[in-house]
C-alpha cells in the first residue's frame, strides 16, 4: 500500500507513504511511462466488461473490428507502449455508467487515461475527481487528458474555460482540433494521440515542439491566442507553416508536464521498490534505516545520469523520529527543465 499521508493521521495499513510538499525551488520530475487507460464503448463482438491490452492496432482490429479502433490507433501512433482497453457495458436504453468505468480502471495500472470521444462537462469534472482522488486516497498517479467538440475548437475561449474548470496538477486538456487528410477530428477525439505521445515520451524529455500527426489545425489561433491559451494552462497544437506541433506541454494547473510524470515516476516506484524489496524485510535501525536511504538514493541517481534532476538530498526526516515500525524520510532534488525559451542579444 502506498499514498500520501497525515502527519496527524498516520496510515494504519503497512507500507511506504511519500509526502509530496511542494519547495519554490524544485518540482519532482520523471519518467517515460508506456500504457495508456482506454474505456471502449463500442468494440464489435468483443465481450462486454472485460480489459484487453493491444500493442498493435491489427489487434484491435481483430478484437473490435476496424469502425471501433479510431482512438486506440491515435493512441499507439501517438507513441505508446501499448493500450489497456476496457470494453463498458452498456445499459438500458444505451446509458453508460461512467462511474462504472472509473471504478473499473481504479483497480487496473496504467500511466495516462483518455476518453475516446467527447463526454459532458458533468463527466469530465467528475473524471478529473476521480483522478485526483486516486493520487491522494489510493497512492495511484496518473495524468488525464480532455478535449472538446469542434464547435468548442473554434473559439479558444471555451477551451480556456474548460482548461481552468479542469485545473489540477494530472491533468491535460487540449483546445485545439486537427484535420488528417481532410478529415477533422475534435480535440476530444484527438486526445488520444496527445496521451499516447504523453505516455510514449522519454524521461528525459518535453513533448513542447513535437510535431503531430495531421495535416492541419481545425482552426489556427493568433499569436496572442496562443499566449492566453497557455497562460490558462491549455494544451494548444499549431501549424508552423510545415507541420502541426504541440506548442508547450501543459497541465492545466500551468506546470509542466515533463514535471508532474516525474512527480507521479518517484511516486509510484519508489514504494513499489519497497514494497518488493524492503517492507517487512528491514530492520529499523541504522543499519536498515541507512540501506533504505542507499536505495532510494540509488534510484534518484539514475534519474540524474538520465539529466531528469539533481541536487539529490535523502535523509531521515529530522522533524519526525523513525521508530518502531515507522520510518520517515526526507527527499529532496532539482529538476533539469527543457530549454523551452531561448533568448538572444545580438550586438552588432
Amino acid at each position: 500500500m502506498s499514498g500520501t499521508w497525515d502527519p496527524i493521521s498516520l496510515p494504519v495499513r503497512p507500507g511506504l507513504y511519500i509526502n509530496f510538499v511542494e519547495a519554490a525551488a524544485a518540482q519532482i520530475k520523471g519518467g517515460a511511462r508506456g500504457t495508456v487507460g482506454l474505456p471502449l464503448l463500442q468494440y464489435g463482438n468483443a465481450a462486454s466488461d472485460k480489459f484487453y491490452t493491444i500493442e498493435k492496432e491489427s489487434e484491435a482490429i481483430e478484437l473490435f473490428g476496424a469502425d471501433n479502433v479510431t482512438a486506440i490507433s491515435l493512441i499507439l501512433q501517438g507513441g505508446a507502449k501499448e493500450v489497456l482497453v476496457y470494453t463498458v457495458p452498456v445499459g438500458e436504453g444505451g446509458k453508460v455508467s461512467y462511474t462504472l468505468l472509473r471504478d473499473a480502471f481504479s483497480t487496473r495500472l496504467f500511466n495516462v487515461f483518455v476518453f475516446p470521444e467527447e463526454i459532458t462537462e458533468e463527466e469530465q469534472k467528475a473524471t478529473q475527481v476521480w483522478c485526483k482522488q486516486n493520487r491522494e486516497d489510493e497512492g495511484k498517479h496518473f495524468i488525464t487528458v480532455f478535449g472538446g467538440s469542434l464547435e468548442d475548437d473554434l473559439d479558444p475561449a471555451v477551451g480556456n474555460k474548460r482548461t481552468t474548470q479542469l485545473a489540477d496538477d494530472y491533468t491535460v486538456n487540449l483546445i485545439t482540433g486537427v484535420e488528417i487528410n481532410d478529415v477533422s477530428y475534435s480535440s476530444a477525439q484527438y486526445a488520444p494521440y496527445i496521451a499516447g505521445l504523453i505516455a510514449g515520451t522519454g524521461i528525459n524529455k518535453s513533448i513542447t515542439y513535437s510535431p503531430v500527426r495531421g495535416t492541419d489545425v481545425v482552426k489556427r489561433l493568433k499569436n496572442s491566442e496562443i499566449t492566453t491559451a497557455l497562460q490558462k494552462g491549455s494544451l494548444v497544437l499549431v501549424h508552423d507553416g510545415e507541420k502541426v506541433k504541440v506548442e508547450q506541454g501543459l497541465v492545466t494547473s500551468k506546470k509542466k508536464i515533463r514535471a508532474m510524470r516525474a512527480r507521479q515516476a518517484v511516486a509510484t516506484d519508489i514504494p513499489k521498490a519497497a514494497t518488493e524489496a524492503y517492507i517487512g524485510k528491514l530492520d529499523n535501525n541504522a543499519d536498515g534505516q541507512a540501506a533504505l536511504i542507499s536505495a532510494v538514493k540509488a534510484y534518484l541517481e539514475r534519474l540524474e545520469l538520465n539529466n531528469v534532476l539533481t541536487d539529490i538530498v535523502v535523509t531521515l526526516d529530522p522533524e519526525r523520529k523513525s521508530e518502531g515500525d515507522t520510518v520517515f524520510l526526507l527527499i529532496g532534488f532539482t529538476e533539469i527543465d527543457s530549454m523551452e525559451r531561448i533568448f538572444l542579444t545580438i550586438k552588432v
